[in-house]
């Protein structure tokens, strides 16, 4: 069920959540589903559980988030200066948080952020980018903001994504 609510239309409805209180209901609609599952704490989980789970998976685990966690605000913000789109660099082309205008990421629009990034690998932009033009989503090291031009070039990359939505090493 999950996965067929994080389509084409929740990345939609994400992407122009600004500008459309249509759009609002929809994100809210999907991210307050449940999705038949019962959490660690007994309660049951909704479509934004999940997807703050697949975010610490795939982009907090090296700052500390335990297997199975649900990434919060602080796990967000701290990560989302290292996602860059087919080049690491800090222009708004390819890096991903300006790219879609998420200057702060904060307590009220992290589980939207997190719900964008996810939306994008599985319905967006990014995976047709992945399909057609072979562009993944890279992810850099911690402190990419604080790194010369030439540290960022050199610096430890992971891809995300793709036509099967696996991790590579690069």
């Amino acid at each position: 069920m999950a996965n067929t609510l994080i389509n084409r239309e929740f990345y939609d409805a994400i992407t122009n959540f600004d500008r459309s209180e249509e759009a609002q209901d929809y994100y809210y609609q999907v991210m307050n589903t449940e999705t038949g599952r019962v959490g660690a704490n007994g309660r049951k989980e909704t479509i934004r559980d999940r997807i703050l789970r697949v975010y610490a998976m795939l982009f907090c685990e090296d700052i500390g988030a335990q297997p199975g966690a649900i990434a919060g605000p602080d796990e967000v913000e701290a990560t989302a200066d290292r996602l860059y789109i087919g080049a690491m660099k800090l222009d708004p082309s390819h890096w991903y948080r300006m790219q879609h205008h998420f200057p702060v990421i904060d307590d009220d629009n992290y589980d939207r952020f997190a719900a964008l990034v996810i939306a994008d690998l599985n319905a967006g932009p990014l995976r047709d980018a992945a399909v057609n033009e072979g562009d993944m989503l890279l992810v850099g090291e911690l402190d990419p903001l604080h790194m010369t031009q030439e540290q960022r070039m050199n610096q430890q990359v992971r891809v995300i994504g793709g036509p099967s939505g696996a991790q590579e090493e690069a």
